[in-house]
């Protein structure tokens, strides 16, 4: 039978290498985090040219300095086939307005009505991604085989959701147009 000091000894337990005191520790954590700010490394000078870069590949649709949620053809398709359409989806930001506005004057009638838009604003939007969903996935499917279609939906609903002028990356296509 073995006895509680050969298990103590052997090699497969204990750590190897007494405790570090506190002192040590704390100095070894203030190392670490040095050595990480100083390797983070880039200047202020060098974010305020990518950050410069960033913006205006979103003015000009540059997918090499595009953030990743837009970079890829898919994306790009994505973008080109929302902005070549006008969809009742475009006014949900002007008709919230409208109706909070019905919502705050007092009268009975218009906050009834107020609350009535926005449902109906709701389910026609709901209608309207749904739609556009199956065309789009549809769509993307035939065009880029084997490409995934994960966060597509999402990525078209906010789109349509945005006012065309306020849409980054900035439109690159016209209302009308066709998608390439």
């Amino acid at each position: 039978m073995s006895t509680p000091q050969d298990t103590s000894s052997s090699p497969a337990s204990g750590k190897g290498r007494p405790t570090p005191t506190r002192k040590e520790a704390e100095a070894a954590a203030k190392a670490r985090a040095k050595a990480q700010r100083t390797s983070k490394g880039s200047s202020r000078a060098e974010r305020a040219a990518n950050a410069a870069k960033v913006r205006e590949a979103m003015k000009s649709g540059d997918d090499r300095y595009l953030p990743a949620r837009d970079k890829g053809p898919v994306k790009r398709f994505v973008r080109d086939w929302v902005d070549c359409r006008f969809t009742i989806v475009e006014l949900v930001l002007p008709v919230l307005v409208i109706a909070m506005a019905f919502s705050y004057t007092g009268n009975s009638n218009l906050m009834f009505a107020g609350e009535m838009v926005m449902l109906l604003l709701v389910i026609a939007v709901v209608i309207s991604v749904l739609l556009y969903r199956s065309v789009l996935l549809r769509e993307v499917r035939s065009r880029f085989p084997g490409q995934s279609t994960k966060g597509l939906t999402y990525y078209m609903a906010m789109r349509m959701m945005q006012l065309r002028f306020l849409r980054m990356p900035k439109p690159q296509v016209k209302i009308g147009d066709k998608v390439s």
